[in-house]
């Protein structure tokens, strides 16, 4: 529980020290950038019509310590909310692209979410390494039964790396400058605390 505690204390600190911020979305063509159509969703889309969004990169250990605060949230808006991802390694973390295309070479093969939950559930074992580690991603995806013929190939593609780097243009055209960076609705959310996540939803799951 303490280690739980400290650890949502360093997102929270990381959210403060973003305090620029994103700017709110006020044309089209920046709404259009918070969701693409191809843009990953964690389980199914919700009925309510809610969208909360996620621009993570599986490195930061503010993004590892909103793991679970997502997952919670997940939980409890099951079938009302669309949770989405999108890609977003920062240039400072050595391994953040290659987890990036990991995770996208998974879903391609339909594991998109196993592979997501792994990065986290994994981080401080290659976060913050200064050596690639393309092989323990490559164990990940051995692990989880993937065909790594078609693995090997999507990792390597430029179609994976550009389909990254569409989800970090679309941040930076949107003034996203850290990780994590929430929408709800297409409009940035910085939450001060674990319970301004309940309450954002709430309000929008109301509209």
């Amino acid at each position: 529980m303490a280690l739980i505690v400290s650890m949502v204390a360093v997102f929270f600190v990381a959210q403060q020290r973003e305090s620029d911020g994103p700017r709110p979305v006020s044309s089209p063509e920046q709404a259009s950038a918070v969701v693409r159509e191809d843009s990953r969703i964690l389980g199914e889309k919700g009925t309510s019509g809610t969208t909360f969004v996620e621009f993570l990169d599986f490195e930061c250990e503010a993004c590892g310590a909103a793991f679970p605060v997502v997952e919670e949230l997940r939980e409890k808006y099951a079938g009302e909310v669309t949770f989405v991802v999108r890609y977003f390694p920062l240039p400072g973390h050595f391994n953040a692209e290659r987890a990036a295309r990991a995770v996208e070479a998974a879903a391609r093969q339909g594991e998109f979410e196993a592979l997501y939950t792994k990065m986290y559930e994994t981080q401080s074992s290659w976060g913050e390494a200064q050596e690639p580690h393309d092989d323990l991603f490559r164990g990940f995806a051995e692990d989880l039964g993937l065909d790594m013929a078609k693995f090997d190939a999507d990792y390597a593609s430029k179609e994976v790396a550009d389909r990254v780097q569409r989800d970090v243009d679309d941040g930076l055209a949107l003034g996203v400058q850290g990780t994590p960076t929430f929408y709800i609705d297409g409009q940035p959310f910085q939450p001060q605390s674990i319970e301004d996540f309940h309450t954002a939803l709430d309000e929008a799951i109301k509209k």
